[in-house]
């Protein structure tokens, strides 16, 4: 692999991730964390269908006339989406539950329609296949860590399981509700926010 594409891979882990240094997609990082799995679900479908919707407009980009581009694009997103929701209703169903709408509104995901039109749009499938892959990685980090805090901080279990003892409860522990709330949802991407750009200088606003 070049370094171009490795790059295309690892950037937006770190210096070009699209919620901690774009700001995209904030909502679903608030709607969908309060526990781990349906945030590791949507991570994994919005993975997928920005990969695809990349690799598809890509290809065709030659053949699509500028006007209508957008919805092109739109058009491409709503069939993945669909096709990504009725597999998660066939395989997950209590996890297509709890992500309700969130799924549909992956065709609205602002990450999504930023590549296709910043790089699906002006670069060879390939390239735009690693560019999504990598972009959905970004993005499913970051709500996996702040799915990771609010559900073992606010439940006290990961994945559905328990994890903090009981005998830490006979002591007197109590889980923090105030974790499972939208706001702290906000609250723990504005902290990951504040560690990325102190450790990372070229992220600091001059």
């Amino acid at each position: 692999m070049t370094s171009k594409n490795w790059k295309l891979l690892t950037n937006p882990l770190n210096d070009e991730n699209p919620i901690t240094v774009q700001v995209l997609g904030i909502c679903s990082a608030l709607a969908v964390t309060v526990q781990l799995k349906p945030a590791l679900v949507m991570a994994l479908s919005v993975t997928v269908v920005i990969a695809l919707s990349n690799l598809i407009i890509a290809s065709v980009r030659n053949t699509i006339p500028p006007r209508i581009r957008i919805i092109v694009q739109l058009v491409v997103i709503a069939t993945l989406v669909i096709l990504v929701d009725q597999v998660l209703k066939a395989f997950v169903y209590d996890v297509s539950k709890k992500l309700s709408v969130f799924v549909g509104l992956i065709i609205t995901n602002c990450i999504i329609m930023g590549r296709l039109e910043a790089f699906a749009m002006v670069n060879k499938p390939w390239e735009s296949f690693l560019d999504g892959i990598g972009n959905g990685f970004g993005y499913g980090m970051i709500l996996v860590i702040v799915a990771f805090f609010r559900e073992l901080l606010g439940s006290g279990s990961l994945l559905g399981y328990q994890v903090i003892p009981e005998s830490l409860y006979a002591f007197g522990y109590k889980d923090n509700g105030m974790m499972i709330l939208p706001p702290m949802a906000l609250i723990t991407v504005g902290i990951i926010i504040w560690v990325q750009r102190s450790r990372n200088r070229k992220l600091i606003e001059k």
